[in-house]
């Protein structure tokens, strides 16, 4: 076993961390004394260091199979707390398994098995229903964003999963949700609950309503939009199909934006996700699928096209900004025949929108999709020694690269990006002649 404090003080090291927050030590301090827990803190709070921490200390060194399991509701929440569990450098094996990813790769990873395995319920059902692991070394179990997973029907791959697991010894569950009810199939009896949950708004949040003039909303999130400026928004509808009307509305007016939704291809959401962190377009027009497990850095403004259906709904949107002490900005749009759900119990205030719109200067950055990743064993520096020593690329010119399975995205500035894909047509990057376009 790790010795805690000198590891976790390298971790902190490793991943940049001056100190734990009250949640993340309250954490690694119940799991000393409980097997169960209960872990309740809102989105951007950082959970998922609160768990990979106990998780890391739990770990046996010595070689063997997989030790620790954790679902998550989402491939994009799977994916992130891969990122992060790697970032801490442990040196323990980490794999993600999801839906939509080659379950033959998959099954490769696990000749070695990796002492960490995290994955969506279906896909790690499916594995273990084919029994392409050994199931009897698993002794701690962690559900992350529970309540996501019963919301997306995946009750009964979860208790598929668990009946399963024999050897349990410790089980952590995780929510940023308040009422939860905890069903018998989680095998947890008693479990020490950590609440940290507030009924008020983050102390950085600042709501605001915005009336629209039609049951149509799509000229004021336009004028809104606009009215907001330079800054990172998301933009939440309740369904899809409304994600794809604004995205036509929005582009017929020359705003630039991305969307983001369940039917679309993984690497369209992966595209869509790596463009907007790195700020090649500012606006995303999403459901609620991207209220959690995204890894995005400095969300300004939250937009509620539509009224959330639930409270949670409403927390967990908010929950994108005003994140970790930042401050930040939520507005819900508000037809005539509109009311203000009953769950928001103090009104905020209206704002004013200018009668005249100015569209937003459009993103200084453009990213460059790279038809390979990992699996072709390409990683950033390739990326960076290409753009620069060959693309002839300044150094201020090239921006944010992040490297997928089969996927690369690196943003670069927008006058350069055609010029750069030209010079770069017929070069190799680890002896592989892969397409490198601007990203649509």
């Amino acid at each position: 076993m790790y010795k805690a404090e000198a590891a976790i003080k390298l971790i902190l090291q490793k991943l940049g961390i001056a100190q734990l927050n009250e949640m993340q030590l309250a954490s690694i301090e119940a799991n000393k004394k409980a097997a169960d827990i209960v872990l309740l803190s809102p989105t951007g709070s950082g959970k998922t260091l609160a768990f990979l921490l106990p998780v890391v200390l739990n770990l046996n060194e010595k070689p063997g199979g997989i030790q620790t399991l954790i679902i998550a509701p989402s491939r994009e929440l799977a994916l992130q707390i891969e990122k992060v569990f790697k970032a801490m450098g442990t040196g323990f094996k980490v794999n993600c398994f999801y839906g939509g990813h080659d379950i033959t790769t998959e099954t490769n990873n696990l000749l070695q098995p990796p002492a960490v395995l995290i994955g969506t319920p279906g896909r790690l059902a499916e594995h273990i229903r084919k029994e392409n692991f050994d199931v009897s070394g698993i002794n701690m179990l962690v559900l992350d964003e529970f309540d996501k997973s019963l919301e997306f029907g995946f009750e009964t791959d979860m208790v598929f999963i668990i009946s399963k697991l024999q050897h349990l010894q410790k089980r952590i569950l995780t929510s940023a949700t308040q009422t939860i009810d905890i069903p018998a199939f989680t095998g947890m009896e008693n479990p020490a609950e950590l609440n940290f949950l507030k009924n008020e708004p983050a102390e950085g949040l600042s709501l605001k309503l915005v009336k629209a003039d039609s049951k149509d909303k799509t000229e004021t999130l336009l004028k809104l939009i606009c009215a907001i400026g330079d800054e990172p928004t998301l933009v939440f509808c309740n369904h899809r199909e409304t994600v794809e009307q604004i995205s036509k509305f929005l582009f017929k007016h020359g705003l630039v934006h991305d969307i983001y939704h369940g039917k679309l291809e993984q690497y369209e959401r992966e595209m869509a996700i790596a463009k907007f962190r790195n700020g090649s377009n500012k606006i995303l027009i999403s459901t609620d699928l991207a209220s959690r497990g995204l890894d995005i850095d400095e969300m300004k403004n939250v937009v509620h096209y539509h009224i959330p259906a639930t409270e949670a709904a409403y927390t967990h949107r908010n929950g994108r900004t005003a994140r970790m002490n930042t401050e930040g900005n939520a507005y819900l749009i508000l037809s005539e025949e509109e009311y203000l759900p009953g769950y928001i119990t103090t009104a905020p205030d209206w704002l004013k929108l200018p009668a005249e719109i100015k569209l937003p200067p459009s993103p200084t950055w453009t990213t460059l999709h790279i038809a390979g990743g990992k699996k072709e064993k390409i990683n950033k520096t390739d990326i960076v020694g290409l753009l620069l020593k060959k693309g002839n690329l300044a150094k201020e010119e090239l921006g944010i690269i992040e490297t997928g399975d089969h996927h690369s995205y690196a943003a670069v500035k927008k006058q350069k990006a055609q010029q750069v894909v030209n010079i770069l047509a017929n070069e190799k990057i680890k002896g592989y002649r892969l397409k490198i376009e601007i990203a649509r």
